[in-house]
């Protein structure tokens, strides 16, 4: 079976590890990938916003089912592309990306079903969107409607903060089209966690939990960045709290992408906060999320890729998931100056003294300049362990991370602890 994994970073590097393990022994192709996952599948050079050369090349090489990784692509149709050449795809169509590609599109589906989520208002009048500051208090969430890397959300202290952060939005472009349209949110109190789940066209399965920690800063300071570590399961996931999550979100969600006629097969991402008056949803994403992937699949026992087959077929409830019961913790080391402006090139070394079975480096940014690895993104690496529990899992995490060396290389000390 030959399987196309699209994109670059260590959310793809995950996928193509788990399916590499497959019994199958499925011939991975991946495009564009990187060095880490050039140890597992063959690597093409295809960016993966370039639609129509990967649609050519899943034609020619005789591809079996294309999984999508990143959201870029999902938005662009690239599933819709394939399709309608007859390949599968494991991945939302354009139609139900939307879910993630408009915060405006999500918030009106929430409503319509019912589904907890935070109170909201969306404006494409900067004016307007002026107009609104303190509407729900402080601090008040401002919200590009549009893709921004998971860095178009500022929560404003007060309202100067608030006037800059519309400005940059609507005025500067800081995200471009994205910020054409703002979504003004209440601020949620609680703990966030992550609930990734398979979707097919009947039923919704959630994987195991996970807790993501976005801000760049420990104790959860500073800008928001894709996501700077991540531990599954979640210490604060309960059975009760489980039941609720199946009930008031996941329920009502399927049912919601059938009346509306989302044909949907991939990951749906919930993100949610976890408040006094239980879960409530703050965003869709229509993918696998990064870095709860390397956390969550580190964990997953029963194969990938009859997983991934089961959705595009609509089996899913055919599947049984297993997981085992060790905990997995992943720590980013991230590129000096990330989410600003980060200097590229720098070498990575000491991955190779890394000889623990239960550690595994997954590269983000990265590449191979004259002979040598080097950085060459925001986020460059995902140090990933797992253990008997959270304790042993992070440690042996953080002692991986203390033997891997690039100049200006940040990470998160606090993963795990808070």
């Amino acid at each position: 079976m030959n399987i196309l994994i699209v994109g670059g970073g260590a959310r793809e590097h995950a996928i193509c590890l788990k399916l590499a393990q497959s019994k199958r022994k499925p011939k991975l192709y991946s495009a564009p990938g990187n060095p880490g996952i050039a140890e597992l599948a063959e690597c093409v050079e295809i960016k993966d916003k370039d639609i129509d050369a990967l649609v050519d090349f899943a034609e020619n090489r005789n591809i079996d089912i294309v999984v999508v990784g990143p959201e870029i692509p999902l938005t662009m149709g690239i599933s819709d592309a394939m399709i309608k050449r007859g390949i599968k795809v494991f991945g939302p169509n354009k139609s139900c990306a939307r879910l993630e590609g408009s915060k405006a599109f999500t918030k009106a589906f929430l409503k319509k079903y019912n589904i907890p989520t935070a109170g909201y208002m969306e404006f494409s009048n900067k004016d307007e969107v002026i107009d609104s500051i303190g509407v729900f208090g402080f601090p008040m969430v401002i919200k590009a409607d549009g893709l921004a890397a998971g860095k178009g959300v500022v929560i404003a202290e007060d309202a100067e903060t608030a006037r800059t952060a519309i400005e940059d939005m609507m005025t500067n472009k800081k995200f471009g089209d994205a910020g054409n349209k703002i979504v003004v949110e209440e601020f949620l109190t609680g703990r966030e966690a992550s609930c990734l789940c398979f979707v097919d066209k009947n039923n919704i399965v959630p994987m195991e939990s996970a807790q993501d920690y976005k801000r760049i800063f420990e104790k959860d300071k500073g800008p928001n960045t894709g996501g700077m570590g991540t531990y599954s399961p979640n210490k604060i996931f309960t059975e009760e709290l489980e039941d609720r999550i199946k009930k008031e979100i996941l329920e009502p969600t399927l049912e919601g992408l059938k009346k509306e006629k989302l044909d949907f097969h991939g990951v749906l991402f919930i993100g949610l906060m976890i408040s006094e008056d239980g879960p409530k949803v703050i965003e869709f994403n229509v993918r696998f999320g990064d870095p709860e992937t390397q956390s969550i699949l580190f964990r997953m026992e029963s194969d990938l890729l009859n997983i991934i087959e089961a959705v595009v077929d609509n089996k899913l409830d055919k599947i049984k998931i297993k997981w085992s019961e060790d905990a997995a913790c992943c720590v980013v080391m991230a590129s000096e100056g990330y989410p600003g402006e980060y200097v590229k090139g720098r070498e990575i070394k000491g991955i190779d003294k890394i000889s623990d079975s239960d550690v595994f480096v997954f590269h983000a940014g990265t590449a191979i300049k004259d002979g040598k690895l080097v950085t060459n993104g925001g986020r460059v690496l995902g140090v990933t362990a797992r253990g008997a529990n959270l304790e042993k899992a992070k440690e042996k995490a953080f002692s991986a991370v203390e033997k891997i060396h690039f100049d200006g290389a940040q990470y998160r000390k606090d993963i795990g602890k808070i």
